[in-house]
């Protein structure tokens, strides 16, 4: 188990670019457990990426929360970020860590887009 503490050490900036009008932000990060009332995997953005996607998300967040569309591998889904220790997280969704035979500890590339329509 990682403790909030070293989440510090995760996620490495790979690019960001412009999607109709919108930003993507695209980066690799270490998939890593962090515990609430369930375990739950996750990817940290950086410092700065959140920092970036906080202000260009400024009409979106609800309750700290971003609502996103996220691509890891071939698979693509909507969930919301949310801030911890100075950077957001990115949930890996049960059905994501199946389908990409995704596992703590391991490395994975991650295209983070706003979701405007909330879908």
């Amino acid at each position: 188990m990682i403790s909030a503490s070293c989440l510090l050490l995760v996620g490495v900036v790979t690019g960001r670019i412009p999607d109709d009008g919108r930003m993507e932000w695209t980066f690799t990060g270490e998939v890593i457990e962090w515990r609430g009332p369930a375990p739950y995997l996750f990817v940290a953005m950086t410092p700065e990426d959140s920092e970036d996607l906080r202000e260009e998300a400024r009409g979106l967040i609800y309750w700290g929360q971003v609502p996103v569309h996220v691509i890891i591998g071939g698979t693509e889904f909507t969930t919301a970020l949310f801030p911890r220790g100075g950077r957001y997280l990115v949930p890996v969704k049960v059905a994501v860590q199946r389908a990409e035979a995704i596992r703590e500890g391991e490395v994975v590339e991650v295209v983070v887009r706003l979701n405007l329509a909330r879908e």
